[in-house]
């Protein structure tokens, strides 16, 4: 098979699962903020921008001004008390293979880009190319993010048809469809049947099986 021009990634339940990482920050903020336990995370929010995540956890307690406050507060935490998350499988092998295929590939989340910086540092990956949150006017569900790391990567629009995006989220399938990209659904969050009903073209259970796809046909 001919291969695609360029590989872009989601980070959060495409290269690891933070979960851990996100929610622990959540909730020491939300403690030091209302002094009170935080609400359980709701699966609709995944791939949401961290401001809009704020938002629902305040007004779960009818806090919805204070959204600002525990949006920066958690951004502190997570980095002050930063967990290094879990790497799913096939991230050293698909970074390795597209180095040696002379492939572009990158990162573009609506993670915070120290967190992403810090993440990457301590599990020695190898992207160089990274956007975050900061990077964007609009995050995901526009498609900013993904249509500013193509234009990063070197890649003219009308190339951006020729590229994989692996993403989990609802919010970030919609964010490469509206780029006109190919979105490559990662059923970590959601199953096939979600991811494909908004745009996957794909679907694999990870990056392993994405990148054992590519190499094997």
């Amino acid at each position: 098979m001919e291969l695609p021009k360029g590989f872009l990634f989601d980070f959060d339940g495409v290269i690891v699962d933070s979960f851990n990482s996100h929610y622990s920050a959540w909730s020491s903020a939300f403690r030091e903020l209302f002094h009170t336990e935080i609400a359980p995370f709701p699966k609709h929010l995944s791939g949401k921008s961290p401001m809009i995540i704020a938002e629902y956890f305040c007004s779960v307690i009818g806090k919805e001004k204070q959204t600002a406050d525990l949006y920066h507060l958690k951004d502190d935490h997570l980095d002050k008390y930063f967990t290094v998350p879990k790497l799913l499988p096939g991230i050293r092998e698909i970074t390795q293979f597209l180095s040696e295929e002379k492939i572009p590939y990158g990162i573009a989340s609506n993670a915070t880009k120290q967190f992403l910086k810090n993440s990457i540092h301590h599990l020695d990956l190898n992207f160089t190319t990274v956007f975050g949150l900061q990077d964007y006017i609009k995050p995901k569900p526009a498609p900013e993010a993904y249509i500013s790391l193509a234009k990063a990567l070197d890649f003219k629009e009308e190339e951006f048809k020729n590229l994989w995006v692996f993403e989990d989220s609802l919010t970030g399938t919609n964010a490469a469809k509206l780029a006109g990209m190919k979105p490559i659904g990662i059923t970590t969050n959601y199953s096939v049947e979600e991811l494909k009903a908004v745009g996957s073209i794909l679907t694999y259970p990870s990056v392993l099986d994405a990148y054992q796809y590519l190499t094997n046909n």
